[in-house]
């Protein structure tokens, strides 16, 4: 399922604290699931909202594959998904060492219509990515790849407490990651109106010299319609 672009504007143009927002209002899953816990940063937050739909990949670096992953298998796999594309990459060492993600990924990557990726691990070369405006989002910086390699594609992953399926979006700024469920995106464009309507009010109320706990307190328990 792909959304319209009018659909996909919009999320571009929308916060991920909003998204997040507008997520606990449709209450399709617990509100402590399905974004990022603080520890992945945005490398380049000056590019602004990142949505893309997930290509979910697996990694390790600390040691040496057994078996080296079919590399072209997984790049004809990538243009399975729809554009834009965001790589989601869960780093399966305990403690994160080498990066797979540097100039030539990002390259190769930007070619198959992906415009970032996020990821528990590392990346490097930081400024020879900047230019490219791929979004970068991790959980550090790293000087060597080691023997990074990927290991699977195409599962459901987990990074810093967001789980991403295949093909789910993904929406990322300067504040995390949240992913949202394909077909919620319809309800998801009302909610995030409905939060709006909520509090808007609110602020123009703090901002006027008419403010009062007595109005506050009526605005606070108005419902998100």
């Amino acid at each position: 399922m792909a959304i319209t672009a009018d659909q996909l504007n919009l999320l571009r143009i929308t916060n991920t604290p909003t998204i997040s927002n507008a997520m606990e209002k449709l209450g399709i899953r617990d509100r402590n699931e399905g974004f990022t816990r603080g520890k992945i940063r945005a490398l380049y937050p000056e590019l602004g909202v990142m949505v893309g739909y997930a290509v979910t990949v697996t990694m390790r670096s600390t040691r040496a594959p057994a078996k080296k992953l079919p590399l072209k298998e997984y790049w004809d796999h990538i243009t399975t998904i729809p554009a834009p594309r965001v790589v989601v990459v869960q780093d399966l060492d305990d403690s994160p060492v080498g990066a797979l993600w540097g100039e030539v990924n990002a390259n190769i990557h930007r070619a198959l219509g992906c415009i970032g990726v996020v990821t528990n691990g590392t990346v490097r070369d930081i400024d020879d990515v900047q230019p490219l405006g791929f979004h970068f989002f991790a959980a550090g910086v790293a000087v060597s790849h080691v023997w990074a390699y990927p290991e699977d594609f195409n599962k459901p992953v987990t990074v810093d407490g967001m789980t991403v399926r295949p093909g789910d979006l993904v929406h990322a700024d300067k504040h995390g990651a949240i992913s949202i469920p394909v077909d919620q995106v319809g309800p998801l464009q009302s909610a995030v109106a409905a939060v709006e309507r909520y509090e808007r009010p609110l602020i123009q109320l703090c901002k006027s010299p008419d403010f009062s706990t007595a109005k506050l307190e009526q605005l606070m328990k108005s419902p998100i319609v």
